[in-house]
């Protein structure tokens, strides 16, 4: 779902206003205080109030809180901005509350003029205990009752300079009974002798975030103000300052909305406690990769894109909650995953030496892309008589399970040969620091060793004569707790965050990688050049995420046992096998199953997808005959993810088609002679009853070609031209709902993407 075809309770407020009249435009604003870098909780904030004005046609401010100079900075703001402007959005203005501060203090004379207004001379603890309880209400300050020439007089001096920090305040005078503890006499003003950023020295008195912000608002013309869940309480206040100044008198007022932030677990959002995490160096800085900051994902390789889809799904709510940072991992490797160029790398290096291997120059074009994401371009491999390998990739005494390189075993290098360990050669202390290895130059090109040998699996490797060394900096998560705030922080701080390591390489062609490119390292993670400390020819790598969370499993170690009563003829039970491990299994015992891994690796597969289509025979011969036919990504992922939805817990074998006839439909698909959801509709016909998919594709409708969906994108135009006359006057999120009664109205005929080019053509088009 793309931001423009979502909706939430804020924009069905908007919606309504928009069509009873109450507003005839959209006017948002993100309001932040330049105190500290902006972190994810502001990202999901940026992402509402811009991403409503994109789809509305409306304007959106960036009006930095800046009420508060002694905690404010020039650096805050500079990062601020450009945090929004990363994130994709651009500000219809950049202003300041300093902007606004003469006219906020003549406001302030008319309240005191009106009565409304009083000055104080409680410090604030006395104002605290005068204020009362949530069960006692408050008293008056003996200074309540000044008079209103009095009370100006005071107002005035106090913004002259006479009196020192805290000596007085000025305050609403609203309701000391108000059951509302925000209405008992608030703070509109309070002295401050302290250098602003934006004034210098012109102002020794500042507004309070509740006297400035509803100004702010009105004096914009905004139409809805949105924050967080923690100003419910304000909103009286808020339209009482816009009611008894009349700072909106003759336009509409603007509203406040609240929605619940955003809390991620294993993460903290606390400003102050992010600037201690900084300033007693647990972290490098406020850009440092760990940090939850825009600055510090920014730099260790987060995307804008993943950002916001994360930001898309978990949509806005009205209750508070916790959110997985699964969630927003998930976002970041989707991104990645279809983005990222695959190279490879080696971490901790072991040396291989190819004794068999005597050609020189001898170049591998490899893909940047498997055939599933479908990307063009490639990149040139060098392959040489000495190559790194993982440390892992290889293990003297071969654990039960371990399905790499050991002695005497096959392993294919990837892109390239195959290899046998014959040799391994130790050091003084028996440690090993080299392998020697032969090669089978008949297997080049995904085939198998003429001998017919095992090969039990796929690695990845670099040249050691035209590798580069580098840096590389492996990041994880800041906390080791999901709730880091339980206790004392430092606590929970996660010693394992960051490993660096210094010896790895990289292949030949990442030498000139550029600062901030992104990348998959294969079967290692995705990584990014580092924006801050690489340099041409000593480049420094952060891995932005793994492939696989690999937090779920330390989550269900670290939960809380259920307690059970003992079972004794459990305990002699083996312990159950994941089913990932049992298919692992089922490849050791049989050499066609390991040989199916390897072809689906050889393929393009993932190394998840070729896990998955060679656990088991008939699974292999069912992917085997729809890769012969289709592409193998496709049919992998109809196998996948297809098939048991329609196989309703039947076995393969014993469903009324076969491996051929999936690939056949997959086909089909792929060249576009029918949707995907014809496809899908197609696949349950063919599990209940059989069949040709070819034969029952040109029984359906064909697929509607440009002329017929232009007619049929007419026709849903015109019956519903009121909505087209919104979607033209600016409310763009109604592109969703005219895909998908063209798509109904197509009767499955209409792919859903040329549909929406389309319709957006025939819409501007008027």
């Amino acid at each position: 779902m793309t931001a423009r075809e979502r909706t939430d309770f804020i924009r069905d407020i908007i919606d309504e206003d928009l069509r009873t009249g109450r507003h005839q435009r959209v006017a948002t604003r993100f309001p932040p205080e330049p105190n500290g870098y902006l972190h994810i909780g502001h990202a999901k904030s940026i992402c509402l109030n811009f991403g409503i004005a994109q789809d509305y046609g409306g304007t959106c401010n960036l009006r930095y809180d800046d009420t508060n100079p002694t905690k404010e900075d020039v650096e805050y703001v500079e990062s601020i901005e450009a945090d929004v402007r990363w994130l994709g959005f651009a500000p219809t203005a950049v202003l300041f509350s300093a902007d606004y501060f003469p006219r906020m203090y003549e406001l302030a004379e008319k309240l005191v003029t009106d009565g409304k207004a009083y000055v104080c001379d409680l410090d604030d603890e006395q104002i605290r205990v005068y204020r009362g309880s949530l069960t006692e209400p408050g008293k008056p300050s003996p200074w309540r009752d000044r008079s209103v020439a009095e009370n100006l007089d005071l107002l005035r001096r106090m913004k002259a300079g006479e009196f020192p920090d805290g000596a007085r305040t000025l305050r609403a005078k609203i309701d000391l009974e108000s059951p509302n503890m925000k209405m008992r006499d608030p703070l509109l003003y309070r002295i401050r002798h302290a250098h602003h950023h934006r004034t210098g020295d012109g102002w020794c008195i500042y507004p309070m975030y509740d006297y400035a912000h509803p100004l702010e608002d009105a004096i914009e013309d905004i139409t809805h103000s949105i924050c967080t869940l923690e100003f419910e309480n304000n909103r009286e206040l808020y339209d009482w300052v816009i009611e008894h100044t009349g700072v909106s008198a003759g336009k509409v007022a603007p509203h406040q909305y609240e929605f619940a932030r955003l809390s991620l677990d294993y993460t903290m959002m606390s400003k102050r406690k992010l600037l201690l995490i900084v300033q007693e160096g647990h972290v490098s800085g406020w850009d440092d990769p760990r940090m939850p900051t825009i600055a510090g994902m920014r730099r260790r390789g987060y995307s804008p894109e993943a950002i916001r889809a994360f930001a898309d799904l978990i949509g806005v709510a009205k209750a508070n909650s916790t959110v997985d940072v699964g969630k927003l991992e998930f976002c970041v490797r989707d991104d990645l995953n279809a983005s990222a160029p695959r190279v490879m790398a080696v971490l901790r290096p072991l040396e291989v030496e190819v004794t068999t291997y005597d050609a020189t120059g001898e170049v591998i074009d490899a893909p940047y892309f498997p055939a599933d994401v479908g990307k063009p371009g490639s990149r040139p491999v060098p392959m040489a008589r000495t190559i790194y390998i993982e440390q892992d990739d290889f293990q003297a005494e071969p654990e039960a399970g371990y399905t790499r390189l050991a002695p005497g075993r096959t392993v294919r290098l990837r892109y390239g040969a195959c290899i046998t360990c014959d040799e391994v050669v130790r050091d003084a202390d028996g440690a090993i620091v080299k392998l020697r290895c032969s090669h089978h130059a008949e297997s080049v090109g995904g085939k198998p060793p003429a001998d017919g040998r095992k090969v039990w699996g796929v690695i990845h490797w670099v040249a050691a004569d035209s590798s580069v060394p580098v840096e590389v900096r492996l990041y994880d998560r800041l906390f080791k707790v999901a709730r880091p705030d339980d206790g004392d922080f430092r606590d929970n701080l996660n010693p394992g965050s960051l490993e660096v390591i210094t010896g790895a390489r990289v292949e030949a062609s990442l030498a000139t990688a550029a600062p901030g490119s992104r990348w998959q390292f294969e079967r290692l993670g995705y990584f990014a050049v580092d924006t801050v400390d690489s340099k041409p020819g000593a480049l420094v790598w952060n891995r932005i995420v793994t492939l696989r969370d690999g937090w779920a499993k330390k989550d269900e170690v670290a939960a809380p046992a259920v307690e059970k009563k003992a079972s004794a003829r459990a305990a002699t039970r083996p312990k159950s096998k994941s089913p990932a491990e049992y298919r692992a299994e089922a490849r050791v015992r049989d050499p066609e199953l390991a040989a199916a891994h390897d072809r689906a690796l050889a393929k393009g597969l993932t190394a998840e997808q070729a896990d998955l289509v060679s656990g088991d025979r008939d699974t292999m011969t069912w992917f085997d005959a729809a890769s012969a036919v289709a592409t193998p990504g496709s049919a992998a992922r109809w196998l996948i993810n297809e098939v048991p939805r329609v196989a309703e817990g039947r076995e393969l074998n014993a469903l009324p088609f076969d491996g051929a006839a999936l690939g056949a439909l997959v086909q089909l698909i792929d060249a576009g002679t029918i949707t995907g959801t014809a496809g899908k509709d197609i696949l349950a016909e063919l599990a209940k009853s059989g069949g040709d998919p070819v034969a029952l594709a040109k029984s359906r409708a064909p697929a509607a070609d440009a002329g017929a969906l232009a007619a049929i994108i007419d026709d849903v135009i015109a019956k519903n031209a009121d909505k087209a006359a919104q979607y033209r006057a600016g409310k763009t999120g109604l592109l969703g709902f005219f895909v998908g009664q063209v798509v109904k109205a197509a009767a499955g005929t209409a792919d859903p993407a040329s549909a929406k080019a389309l319709i957006e053509q025939r819409l501007a088009a008027g």
